[in-house]
């Protein structure tokens, strides 16, 4: 199944680019992100200038994933994200991204953006494919997993957000 989510923050590329490098920030937003969870792990290994490779493990509640793969995973569910960003180029700033819930048969992969917007803010797009592999129910589960992975991803634009206004005011 396809999926494309499509973020926007009030920061040029530059600065949302040093955000999502940043390990405090990375760390900060997944815990703000994380309902009912507990971040177990969030690092960032490279540079911001040749690229970087950001990769956040966390836990979250059972009820956060399609309830046909429930019984896979236990009591609670582990989703690993690794986001790998090229260097800046044109102004714009690509990468791959891979998300999958240890123990359950989803993967997300795609690629990822960064794009400059007229007014000065940035645009972020994720656009991959949702893979399920459950005899049966695949796309239902595709389905299911493709609404928590953009839940996911849309808690965690809004915490960017939050991080990012709260720098701005320092300034």
């Amino acid at each position: 199944m396809h999926l494309t989510v499509e973020l926007t923050y009030p920061a040029d590329v530059a600065e949302v680019s040093a955000m999502l490098a940043d390990e405090s920030s990375v760390r900060w937003r997944a815990t703000r992100s994380t309902t009912g969870g507990a971040v177990e792990a969030a690092d960032v290994t490279g540079s911001l200038d040749s690229g970087f490779t950001v990769a956040v493990r966390r836990t979250l509640p059972v009820d956060t994933i399609p309830h046909q793969v429930r019984h896979l995973v236990g009591g609670q569910v582990e989703l690993r994200q690794v986001e790998a960003w090229e260097g800046p180029s044109g102004g714009r700033r690509v990468g791959t991204v891979a998300l999958e819930i240890a123990g359950a048969p989803v993967r997300v992969t795609g690629t990822i953006a960064l794009e400059p917007l007229p007014d000065g803010s940035t645009r972020q797009v994720y656009d991959g494919e949702v893979h399920a592999s459950v005899p049966l129910f695949a796309s239902v589960v595709a389905e299911a997993a493709a609404e928590a992975v953009r839940r996911t991803l849309e808690a965690d634009a809004a915490a960017a957000r939050e991080w990012l206004a709260g720098r701005a005011s320092e300034d």
